[in-house]
């Protein structure tokens, strides 16, 4: 028997347990992710989880091989054991403009759903299809400030290929879409390129910081803010998007600074133990042209994880494919593997989506 939960039924330990032996686990897929998402105005959280009951036989009982939330008496053998299979974490945001929050409204579920190894088909389908009707997005307790969401998009940081036709089924449409992921161990090494300016960097001044305080990370999301307005061009989060980041505790802010000023860093939520992410990374790297901000920050996120044991450096995206993109050449002399893990897209208003992907290409080109 199949049950679909949203946030406040899914069992805490039971969630954590997948977190800790799903193959597709990511920070963003934890119930800390949901929590910070939930302290940002910008955003309404939702969190669908799939259960599936199983029968335990008493060998399997004696053995703790079902002990995850279980109260049943070994007398019990024969009684239906709920089993959390997958959970599914994301945020519906829109642009705050009267006009604009009509065409941009949508819901983004970073990383990819959390699934159990042996999830089967049907318990996927059902968590897809829960996610795609929006049962979730009624019943969330953020329902007052919640729309409806032109799009919603799954940007996978693990290989879901194995589950591409039940995905399909349920209404998400593949996208080829690229990222690098490094491996963090001994092996590991960056370009010559990289490694030069990174020596040349530190020799000349720059230093690598966490943040300490809400003033640095108001010094940080200035040249953030700036490289969005006239080279990336598209919607950022607001200023306290990322105070709450601070404040929440989910992560580390590695910043670059010099005679005490920051030029640079980058936002990195963290999975205990496995993995530290790229979400957003910023430098003056033209007003410091001999320290490159934007490098030494990068590097300093893999001496990172290097130094806490954490195995992956994830920089959550390179681009399509099929399109030339300078980032996925500036990341790729990072030492990584370039990967094709793509993303899945269930378009819930046509219309609408068209509209607004023409929207972002006008402001990509002015």
């Amino acid at each position: 028997m199949l049950t679909i939960l949203t946030y406040d039924q899914i069992d805490q330990a039971q969630w954590q347990a997948l977190v800790n032996q799903s193959p597709t686990a990511t920070w963003f897929q934890t119930p800390e992710a949901y929590q910070f998402y939930a302290s940002v105005a910008e955003m309404t959280p939702f969190a669908v989880g799939v259960v599936e009951s199983q029968e335990c036989d008493s060998e399997a009982m004696g053995n703790g091989l079902w002990a995850i939330g279980n109260e049943t008496s070994g007398a019990e053998s024969s009684a239906h054991t709920p089993s959390l299979k997958g959970v599914c974490v994301g945020y519906i945001t829109k642009e705050t403009n009267t006009i604009k929050q009509h065409l941009t409204c949508r819901a983004i579920i970073i990383g990819g759903p959390l699934l159990a190894e042996d999830i089967s088909a049907t318990a996927l389908a059902e968590l897809l299809n829960a996610v795609a009707q929006c049962p979730a997005f009624r019943l969330s307790p953020f329902a007052s400030r919640l729309t409806n969401p032109i799009y919603i998009e799954s940007r996978n940081f693990h290989d879901y290929s194995k589950w591409k036709s039940i995905f399909e089924a349920n209404g998400f449409a593949y996208q080829p879409h690229l990222n690098i992921q490094v491996t963090c161990d001994e092996t590991h090494t960056l370009s010559e390129q990289r490694i030069r300016q990174v020596k040349k960097a530190l020799k000349n001044g720059a230093e690598i910081v966490e943040a300490q305080n809400e003033q640095d990370i108001r010094d940080w999301y200035q040249i953030l803010s700036q490289l969005y307005r006239e080279k990336v061009r598209t919607p950022l989060f607001s200023e306290e998007f990322f105070l709450q980041f601070y404040r929440n505790g989910v992560g580390k802010y590695l910043l670059v600074k010099y005679d005490g000023k920051v030029i640079g860093g980058m936002m990195c939520p963290i999975l205990k133990s496995k993995a530290i992410y790229e979400w957003y990374v910023c430098g003056l790297d033209e007003e410091y042209r001999d320290l490159y901000p934007s490098v030494v920050a990068t590097y300093a996120a893999i001496e990172y994880a290097k130094e806490h044991g954490l195995k992956l450096f994830d920089f959550m995206g390179a681009g399509k494919p099929d399109e030339p993109y300078g980032v996925r050449d500036f990341k790729a002399e990072f030492g990584g593997e370039l990967v094709e893990h793509g993303r899945f897209l269930c378009v819930r208003k046509p219309l609408l989506y068209k509209i607004g992907k023409l929207g972002v290409k006008y402001l990509k080109r002015k």
